[in-house]
């Protein structure tokens, strides 16, 4: 079917878009990388402040989910003041949350400052790097999304050899500084997100257009306030009219009215389910290969194995999802992409040795980047470009829930039963589950758009609908010519007013 915009304006597809598609790379590569590649000072912070493991994990998690559930706030700041200012603001505060990290003296300190505040200038990063795609790109958005989300595994792979080495060299105190100072190219990134919507009107049409709006208003005001039989009290009025401003203010930045739309239910839940399983194989996959013998360097080897087959996935998969046989299926496809996910941590524990840890690394980094690359795509895809900014927010702060739950219960089954292949196979179910639920709803949702679309044009051509509201608009117009002479006098007020108004 042809591409359309709902955005008002043909979208360029190019030119400064590709400048804009770097700078998100940059923006969303930190946004997910960064909490991964933060690990490698759990250490030394366990040892300086002598915590347990567990409440050094808090800190990763404090950071998802500040990343994550800071989604409606983004979404509203981009919608009042657009990408670029927002995402300058999440890298200064970025850079702010690591030095003053640098000077904390207890692990609450760390909490603040590298969870909440950290990760709310990640989650500054992170919407409006999506959300500025999908103004700039409409036919090349699949290829602009993969190339975009391929700055997660990039900057995964510069990241993690670049804290152990400032690590080795100046200390955590140090190195959080210096991070601090690296996560400020984030507003140099949002410095490329030039602004762009329609053109506006001239001045002049809109205090004509506005002028005439007021006329009317004020008109079809006292029009009502003549006809109707007994006046409504203005206090009543006043309250009914505050309420409906202060919904109308909430729904102008937060779209609720998304929960009623079918597509975007189906997506929000198949997600959600999804998420369940989604990091927890990554976060315990150089564990597992440890448990079954392996050195560790060859353990870490199968994360770099995995994020180098991660970023040729990446783009590869935004190029494969913008062709002429894909595009207009995009939705099956994501959901294929999630189901083959599920399937590879249903075989990993028939990985027997390095080789087979190996080969699932290759298949997991391919399906990984797949999922990641239409994750966002998919779901601009269903809403449209005009209220993606929305359902961006609200995806995100849902799917915070299962983001923390999801590798906690991987590592409950580890304890429970002693062996790693329970996880892999509650995360293959999980997500094998996720990827045929949205397959069969987004089958089911096609078929009742396409029914929904016969109907209406049925309707349209259908000369006897047309006849009978032409009937029934004659019936009105002659009862109310019929009205009896105690109507007169005002009518004939209306009609002066309708004078006096043409008049000016």
């Amino acid at each position: 079917p042809p591409i359309t915009s709902d955005l008002g304006y043909i979208p360029p597809d190019g030119g400064w878009g590709w400048a804009v598609v770097f700078g998100a790379s940059i923006s969303i590569g930190f946004a997910y990388s960064f909490p991964k590649a933060f690990t490698i000072y759990f250490k030394e912070l366990q040892a300086v402040y002598s915590v347990s493991y567990s409440q050094i994990a808090w800190i990763t998690s404090i950071m998802c989910a500040t990343t994550y559930g800071g989604g409606p706030i983004s979404s509203i700041l981009v919608k009042r003041y657009g990408s670029r200012p927002v995402v300058m603001l999440g890298g200064l505060l970025c850079g702010v949350g690591m030095v003053s990290a640098s000077f904390s003296t207890s692990i609450l300190q760390i909490y603040i400052c590298v969870g909440f505040i950290t990760g709310l200038g990640l989650a500054l990063n992170l919407q409006p790097s999506v959300i500025i795609i999908g103004k700039y790109f409409l036919k090349r958005r699949p290829i602009a999304n993969g190339l975009a989300m391929a700055g997660s595994p990039v900057m995964l792979c510069t990241l993690a050899p670049l804290n152990q080495f400032i690590f080795d060299n100046f200390g955590w105190r140090g190195s959080f500084l210096i991070l601090g100072a690296i996560l400020l190219n984030c507003c140099v990134a949002g410095a490329l997100f030039r602004p762009i919507g329609a053109a506006t009107a001239s001045v002049k049409t809109q205090v004509t257009e506005q002028g005439k709006d007021a006329l009317k208003k004020k008109v079809t005001e006292d029009a009502m306030e003549m006809s109707s039989p007994m006046n409504v009290p203005m206090e009543n009025k006043t309250e009914e009219e505050r309420g409906k401003d202060c919904c109308e203010k909430i729904n102008q930045y937060l779209d609720f009215s998304l929960f009623k739309h079918r597509g975007f239910l189906i997506y929000l839940i198949g997600n959600v389910l999804m998420f369940l399983g989604f990091f927890a194989p990554l976060v315990f996959l150089a564990p597992y290969a440890k448990h079954s013998g392996i050195d560790e360097y060859s353990a870490a080897f199968l994360l770099s194995i995995l994020a180098i087959v991660d970023m040729v996935a990446r783009p590869t998969t935004g190029i494969i999802a913008n062709s002429k046989w894909v595009r207009p299926r995009i939705q099956y496809f994501f959901s294929f992409s999630i189901a083959f996910n599920g399937t590879c941590h249903l075989l990993c524990p028939l990985a027997s040795g390095y080789t087979g840890l190996v080969i699932y690394s290759v298949f997991f980094g391919l399906a990984f980047g797949m999922v990641s690359a239409m994750l966002f795509e998919t779901l601009m895809d269903l809403v449209g470009g005009a209220r993606f900014t929305s359902a961006v927010g609200l995806v995100t702060i849902a799917e915070c829930c299962t983001i923390l739950l999801g590798p906690p219960l991987g590592g409950t089954l580890i304890d429970t039963f002693g062996d790693y292949k329970y996880m892999f196979i509650k995360c293959g179910t999980v997500m094998f589950l996720a990827g045929t639920f949205l397959s069969i709803m987004n089958y089911y949702n096609y078929q009742m758009l396409a029914k929904e679309e016969k109907e209406r044009k049925a309707k349209e051509e259908d000369p006897e609908s047309v006849r009978t509201e032409n009937e029934g608009r004659s019936n009105w117009n002659k009862e109310t010519t019929q009205d009896g002479p105690e109507l007169e006098p005002l009518r004939e007020e209306r009609e002066g007013l309708k004078k006096q108004v043409n008049g000016t």
